[in-house]
C-alpha cells in the first residue's frame, strides 16, 4: 500500500520488513533461550521466561501481515514512505481514534498468541 488509511494501513513496504525481522529475530531468540533451559536441565517453570521474545516477535509478525504499527498507530503517525507514499502525522480526531483502536487490536493478537504460545512451550517442555 502506498496511501494511508485509517485503522487499516499506516506503514508500507520498508516498515513492513524491518518489522517482519524483528519478529524473525525474536522468534530466534525465543528458541535459542528455550533450547538453552531444556538442554542444561533448568527447572520447567524457566521456560515461562520464553514469553518476552515470543511476545516480541508476534508484535512483529502481526504487525507486517496487517500492515500497521502499533507504535504509530498510538502516536498519530504513519510511513508509507517504502511504498511510494509519504510519512507524516494524523491530524483528525477520527482517524486517531480509528489508528488507536487498531493497535490496540494488533497488540491483543499478539498478546493472546504469545500466551497461548508460551503456555504450550511451558506444557511440552515440564512433559520432557
Amino acid at each position: 500500500m502506498s496511501e494511508y488509511r485509517p485503522g487499516v494501513c499506516n506503514i508500507g513496504r520498508d516498515e513492513r520488513r524491518k518489522r517482519r525481522t524483528a519478529g524473525a529475530l525474536s522468534f530466534l531468540a525465543a528458541a535459542a533461550y528455550v533450547g538453552f533451559v531444556l538442554a542444561t536441565g533448568r527447572p520447567a517453570g524457566l521456560l515461562l521466561g520464553a514469553f518476552p521474545f515470543l511476545f516480541g516477535g508476534f508484535v512483529g509478525v502481526v504487525q507486517d501481515r496487517m500492515g500497521f504499527c502499533v507504535a504509530f498507530g498510538a502516536l498519530a503517525r504513519y510511513d508509507l514512505s517504502g511504498s511510494g507514499g509519504d510519512a507524516g502525522s494524523i491530524d483528525d480526531a477520527d482517524a486517531v481514534k480509528q489508528d488507536r483502536i487498531r493497535a490496540f487490536q494488533v497488540f491483543a493478537v499478539a498478546m493472546a498468541a504469545s500466551i497461548v504460545t508460551t503456555m504450550v512451550v511451558y506444557g511440552v517442555g515440564a512433559a520432557l
